[in-house]
């Protein structure tokens, strides 16, 4: 499992454009988080020189791009905006780094974020997609070449939109919940898995010339879960510190903002 773990994400860096002579600086977290170690594998099987940063320490990141030319950047891509900002207070031009792209998930985000990781730094902003229970990241990713749609590598798993009120299979085009089955996985096979996340099947084909079906950008979620800055939060785990707070009712709202580009969870109690 770990080396098609590697084989996948080889095939998602692939399609950013990164090559054995590039440097990736991975600041996914590693530690239980399956981002960090997935595109470690993936560029050590590429044969890439990786950089094991993990998140934190902005501006350690920052001295280390420049200085050891790091070409490929991962990370969430709220992460990546807080680096463009801490670098602008520094002074630091982008055209100073050698960063060509970047490949970004963990969380939910928009065109327009998109427009602004490439504006800040002067690189491709792609989407990859993944999810700890089918195998970490590496079960789908954009081309350099399009940007619409994420390439579902389709030889490892089985990629199905159904209505999530019904569970119905419905037809290629059709907004509604993603699920997968795992075709190669030996260590936790999962059969017809539900993801909660909404988005839409591509079959037109992709000018890149990768023949798998495209999945379309997450949109949502069939239930309550937030992704905020790349955290999984359920509204019943905030209830749970609230009640124990004495002198407050468990009656409460979240509002979820955005301030430039970057989620604010507000709890009102």
């Amino acid at each position: 499992d770990v080396d098609t773990w590697a084989e996948l994400m080889a095939r998602t860096l692939s399609s950013g454009g990164t090559t054995r002579g590039d440097i990736v600086h991975n600041a996914y977290g590693y530690g239980l988080f399956t981002g960090g170690l997935g595109a470690h594998y993936g560029a050590e099987k590429i044969g890439a020189a990786v950089i094991p940063m993990s998140g934190g320490n902005t501006k350690r990141q920052i001295l280390i791009m420049r200085d050891f030319g790091s070409t490929v950047l991962c990370s969430t891509p709220s992460y990546a905006l807080n680096m463009a900002e801490v670098m602008a207070e520094e002074g630091i031009n982008p055209a100073d780094l050698k960063l060509k792209c970047g490949l970004f998930g963990a969380e939910p985000w928009s065109e327009g974020m998109r427009r602004e990781i490439e504006r800040k730094f002067g690189i491709d902003a792609l989407d990859i997609y993944g999810l700890s229970e089918v195998i970490g990241p590496g079960v789908a990713s954009e081309c350099l070449e399009m940007k619409q749609g994420l390439h579902v590598f389709e030889d490892h798993f089985i990629p199905e939109i159904i209505d999530p009120e019904t569970g119905k299979a419905l037809p290629y085009g059709e907004l509604g919940e993603l699920v997968f089955t795992t075709i190669t996985k030996e260590a936790f096979p999962v059969i017809r898995y539900r993801t909660r996340d909404i988005s839409r099947l591509i079959p037109e084909p992709c000018s890149c010339g990768r023949t798998h079906i495209r999945m379309e950008r997450i949109s949502g979620r069939t239930d309550d879960m937030l992704i905020i800055r790349g955290v999984n939060v359920f509204p019943s785990q905030i209830e749970t510190v609230l009640i124990a707070v004495e002198g407050v009712e468990p009656h409460y709202q979240l509002i979820v903002t955005r301030e430039d580009q970057l989620d604010v969870l507000e709890v009102q109690v």
